[in-house]
C-alpha cells in the first residue's frame, strides 16, 4: 500500500495524464527500493482501483488511466451487504441526494451539459419501447445532473447507487407506461434546470424519486426488501 501511494504520489508529481506510461520495471525497482513482487503487487492494486492498466509484452508497461465508480460500487455493496442492508437503503440515499443534485445543477450545468440533459430527454422519448434504450438513458439522465452539479463527489456516488440499484438486475420491471410516467418527469426536471430554477428542479427530482419507490414499493416490495449481495448487482 505504501509502495502504492508513492506511485501515486510520483504520477501527480510528474503531471501523467491519461494514456502516460510508467517508468520501467527496473526503474522503479531502483525508485522504490522493494523487490520485484511488492511492486507487481501494488501495480496490481493499483490496476483494481482503475489508476493503471498492466500492457503485456514489448513496450508493455504500466499506464495511467482515469478511476471510475466501479471500486466505490465494490466497495459499497461489501458495507452494505455485511451491514444485511436491503436494496431500500439505496433508494433512500437516492431519494436524499437527488434534489440536492438538481438544485445544483441547475445553477452550474454549463450549456454542454443541458444539451447532453435534453438529448437524453429526446432519445428516452424516441425509444420508450425499447426497456434497453429506456434503461440506459435514465441512467444517462441521472448521471448527467450529478455530474452537472459541480460536486465530483455526487457524480461518483450516483455512478455507484445506480451501479448498485439497477432495476432490470435486481428484477424491477418497467412495462411502458411506467417508462412514458418516467420520461414526462425527465421532462419536467429539464425544463426546471434549464429555465435555471433551483427550487423546481430540486421539487421536481424529489417527486420523481418519490414516484419510483412508490412505484417499486407497489410492484415488487420483495425487491426493495431484499438484501444487497455482492454480485447480484
Amino acid at each position: 500500500m505504501l509502495v502504492a501511494q508513492r506511485i501515486v504520489a510520483d504520477i501527480n508529481r510528474r503531471g501523467n495524464t491519461i494514456g502516460d506510461r510508467l517508468p520501467p520495471e527496473r526503474a522503479m525497482l531502483d525508485t522504490y527500493e522493494v523487490g520485484r513482487g511488492t511492486l507487481r503487487e501494488s501495480l496490481r492494486f493499483l490496476e483494481l482501483q482503475g489508476v493503471l492498466s498492466l500492457k503485456p509484452g514489448p513496450g508493455g508497461g504500466p499506464v495511467v488511466q482515469q478511476p471510475d465508480a466501479t471500486g466505490l460500487v465494490t466497495a459499497l455493496t461489501l458495507l452494505l451487504q455485511f451491514e444485511n442492508a436491503p436494496f431500500r437503503t439505496v433508494a433512500e440515499a437516492r431519494a436524499a441526494l437527488e434534489p440536492m443534485m438538481a438544485r445544483l445543477a441547475a445553477e452550474r450545468m454549463d450549456d454542454e451539459q443541458l444539451a447532453a440533459l435534453k438529448s437524453s430527454v429526446d432519445d428516452m422519448r424516441a425509444g420508450l419501447a425499447d426497456q434497453s434504450v429506456f434503461l440506459a438513458e435514465n441512467k444517462r439522465f441521472h448521471d448527467i445532473i450529478a455530474h452537472g452539479s459541480g460536486n465530483t463527489m455526487f457524480g461518483y456516488l450516483i455512478d455507484a447507487l445506480l451501479g448498485i440499484l439497477d432495476g432490470s438486475a435486481i428484477g424491477i420491471d418497467y412495462p411502458e407506461v411506467r417508462r412514458s410516467a418516467v420520461h414526462r418527469a425527465h421532462v419536467k426536471i429539464y425544463e426546471a434546470i434549464r429555465d435555471r430554477c433551483p427550487e423546481k428542479s430540486a421539487e421536481a427530482m424529489a417527486v420523481h424519486i418519490d414516484e419510483y419507490v412508490k412505484y417499486a414499493e407497489r410492484k415488487f416490495p420483495e425487491v426493495l426488501a431484499a438484501p444487497i449481495v455482492w454480485g447480484s448487482v
